[in-house]
């Protein structure tokens, strides 16, 4: 059997036209940690900062992360993963910052690379529906706007079910999509996502019990009354 002339699994797949990437991985994680890393600190400072739309005391330490993960995840959603869903299959073949980026992940889950329909499909809604809404819940937190805990309940809630059908079919397939040695598996594969089933879910339980105090709240009155 003919070595393949790309680095992805299962070994015998076909990449026909398949251009590889000259940045090195490393690289590639490095310029991604580093422009979460900034979102997430833009979104601390904000969340910090007096006098911000809306007015009103600066939000809890928990809060202020919260706030810096829904602008992280307006950036991943909308630059990576939109640059992804329009193009997909143009992938194998194409250069550049954001392809490389793709490349590097794809040693992971090879998917990526011949444009599965369930991840395109996957990362379309991510990037035009989660992406928007992840902004919007960031502003709607700075402003203290009353819908700010239904957008934060409806934007984990997509995230967390996007994450547990991409394990779930990746499970179905056998594994049979990445790298098995442990930075590939371990550190993007699950790492990575495991962060869109943990921070998602207790965000989706936070918000829960908002509304629910708010409710609860909104009907004493009424009982009252009766």
């Amino acid at each position: 059997m003919a070595t393949p002339s790309h680095p992805y699994w299962p070994r015998e797949l076909s990449l026909p036209g398949y251009v590889p990437s000259t940045s090195p991985g490393w690289q590639c994680a490095g310029a991604v940690a580093a422009g979460c890393a900034a979102l997430l600190a833009l979104g601390w400072a904000l969340g910090g900062a007096r006098g911000v739309a809306g007015g009103g005391a600066p939000l809890s330490p928990a809060r202020r992360l919260a706030l810096g993960w829904f602008l992280l995840c307006a950036g991943v959603h909308g630059i990576l993963e939109g640059w992804f869903s329009l193009r997909h299959s143009d992938l194998p073949a194409a250069t550049g910052p954001l392809a490389a980026i793709w490349k590097e992940y794809a040693k992971a889950d090879s998917r990526y690379m011949t444009s599965d329909d369930f991840t395109v499909a996957m990362e379309t809604v991510t990037a035009w529906a989660w992406g928007p809404l992840s902004f919007l819940t960031f502003l709607a937190f700075l402003r203290r706007h009353p819908a700010r805990y239904v957008l934060q309940l409806l934007v984990s809630l997509g995230q967390l079910y996007g994450a547990v059908l991409y394990f779930w079919t990746a499970g179905r397939a056998g594994w049979a999509h990445g790298d098995p040695r442990p930075l590939y598996f371990w550190g993007y594969f699950v790492g990575l996502n495991g962060l869109w089933l943990l921070v998602p879910g207790a965000l989706l339980g936070d918000a829960a019990l908002r509304l629910a105090q708010a409710q609860r709240a909104l009907d004493r009155p009424r009982a009252k009354a009766h």
